[in-house]
């Protein structure tokens, strides 16, 4: 048995390509050497500065950004943009419920049209595009009401309603094509025919959902002391 299993590791070191049938985002075999196996975790599950097709989907940064803003909307909403609360929940509500919807959109593409490396792309650089709108709509005055002189506070316009909304609206479409896709696409830099990749592939888990929970914990707790205590 040990010589049997000793000599299979040996063939599967010796293999210039991949063996389980996965191609690369060219559609050509991936040679074991240059692609796949750890190189490509940086880029998965750690933070980077560009939305490419080369770093994105890093859950770190995702869950950070997803909690950093859903666990601050709801007063964000009732403070800034003056609704009433049971307004402000249910906005919170149906835009969070349709954060959980949109996965279905990226599982049609991935499977029928795009495939995992292309729609991760794609919807990454949509939620990034939301991200930038956000941004816009709670940092420009000219998209936000003004603030409120004793007890008169204005109601956000159409147009400011717009701007926000279709910003975080962005943010659910991308985060939709995102985690239906990642992290099997992590799972996927590894080789199920190599001995030694099959060990790594857990690994890979491990620090994935390690790198989820660093990101909802940093939102969690630094991201509402900032809003607490900074604004």
């Amino acid at each position: 048995m040990g010589g049997q299993s000793s000599h299979q590791h040996l063939e599967d070191n010796s293999k210039p390509y991949t063996g389980d049938g996965f191609v690369d985002f060219q559609g050509t075999p991936p040679l074991k050497r240059k692609t796949g196996n750890w190189g490509a975790w940086p880029f998965i599950l750690v933070c980077s500065l560009t939305p490419s097709p080369f770093s994105t989907g890093n859950e770190c940064c995702e869950r950070l950004a997803y909690y950093g803003i859903a666990k601050n909307l709801v007063s964000y909403i009732n403070r800034k943009l003056h609704e009433q609360n049971v307004s402000a929940v249910r906005s919170v509500a149906t835009w969070a419920g349709t954060c959980y919807l949109t996965p279905l959109v990226a599982a049609f593409s991935t499977d029928s049209y795009w495939g995992r490396y292309w729609t991760i792309a794609v919807f990454s650089i949509i939620y990034f595009i939301g991200m930038c709108t956000l941004t816009l709509s709670v940092t420009v005055h000219a998209f936000k009401p003004a603030e409120c002189e004793g007890s008169v506070c204005p109601v956000a316009t159409p147009a400011q309603y717009t701007i926000f909304f279709s910003g975080l609206y962005q943010i659910a479409l991308g985060m939709g094509g995102i985690k239906p896709c990642v992290s099997s696409f992590g799972a996927d830099q590894f080789d199920d025919t190599n001995t030694n990749e099959r060990v790594k592939k857990g690994s890979f888990f491990n620090w994935f959902y390690f790198s989820i929970n660093i990101g909802s914990f940093v939102s969690s707790s630094l991201i509402i002391w900032i809003q607490e205590n900074i604004g």
